[in-house]
């Protein structure tokens, strides 16, 4: 892995870290679901317009508009849609740490729904994870923060773990960036839809919520997307997927340096476990080196 590949890893841990403070801010001041609707439809016209300029085509294979809706609704809808409800009522260093917790999910459901092989350093990693979880729930729940926001946060986290497994290599035959467009007038419609049945559409347009709003569509919406699958590219999913493990750490620090948000020390031990796992998993997905 060379320089560049981590420097690529820093920011896109750090802007998909960054997303829950941000969306933090404009659930405090707009209806959570109409705003996540506006920021995909913006995002996936961006998102269109340059797959476009690049020469993609919007005519996909049917494994690729399966994928296209099965992200849109799992990733967009439910995952993020749920995490922006929640935060009305739980902190975003809760949310992220929550979130982070996806490759340990997805690792143990691949294991159990498709046979996966884990090796004992994985299985080690999937415990940790178990225990840094549990370390942080109870100490969260003992000090009385709300259990629907929590159960919120696990639901949307296992909404994202299933569309990844079900969408794998579905993106293998090209049109990538179109696909992340149009997944996300798929999470727009929905989530408009469900807006328009449970929220009141009523918005106080103010400088945190209007800079907030453009943060989050354009920096952990499209140029997180975008760096995440250079890297990809660059140095493969499964080394990629590595970097996951500083998103707790990232997560945690944003929130509390931009929102103030106070973490006792049990939190700080619970979000180093976690890491510890998800970092013990990514890498025990790694081929061996062979000896020569």
């Amino acid at each position: 892995m060379d320089i560049r590949a981590i420097l690529m890893g820093l920011a896109f841990a750090l802007m998909w870290s960054s997303a829950f403070t941000s969306a933090r801010m404009i659930v405090a001041e707009a209806p959570p679901l109409l705003a996540l609707s506006g920021r995909f439809l913006i995002s996936g016209l961006i998102g269109v317009g340059i797959a476009l300029a690049m020469g993609q085509s919007w005519r996909l294979s049917r494994a690729q508009w399966r994928a296209t809706l099965i992200f849109g609704l799992c990733q967009n809808a439910l995952y993020l849609g749920l995490n922006f409800v929640a935060m009305q009522w739980v902190q975003a260093s809760v949310a992220s740490i929550i979130a982070s917790t996806m490759p340990l999910m997805v690792a143990l459901m691949g294991r159990v729904v498709f046979g996966d092989k884990v090796r004992p350093l994985g299985l080690a990693g999937l415990f940790a994870g178990v225990v840094g979880v549990s370390i942080i729930m109870g100490a969260r729940l003992s000090g009385g923060v709300d259990p629907v926001g929590l159960a919120l946060c696990f639901i949307a986290a296992f909404a994202l773990s299933v569309a990844t497994l079900s969408v794998r290599g579905a993106t293998s035959s090209g049109n990538v960036l179109m696909i992340v467009g149009l997944q996300m007038f798929v999470g727009a419609i929905s989530l408009a839809t469900v807006s328009a049945f449970t929220e009141s559409w009523h918005v106080v347009p103010t400088t945190r919520l209007t800079l907030a709003f453009l943060y989050t569509t354009l920096i952990p919406g499209l140029l997180a997307t975008w760096v995440w699958f250079r890297l990809v590219a660059r140095i493969g999913a499964v080394k990629a997927a590595t970097f996951h493990f500083l998103n707790p750490f990232f997560g945690v620090a944003i929130a509390a340096a931009v929102l103030g948000e106070r973490l006792g020390w049990l939190d700080l031990l619970g979000v180093a476990v976690i890491a510890a796992g998800i970092l013990a998993v990514q890498l025990s997905k790694q081929s061996p080196v062979a000896r020569p």
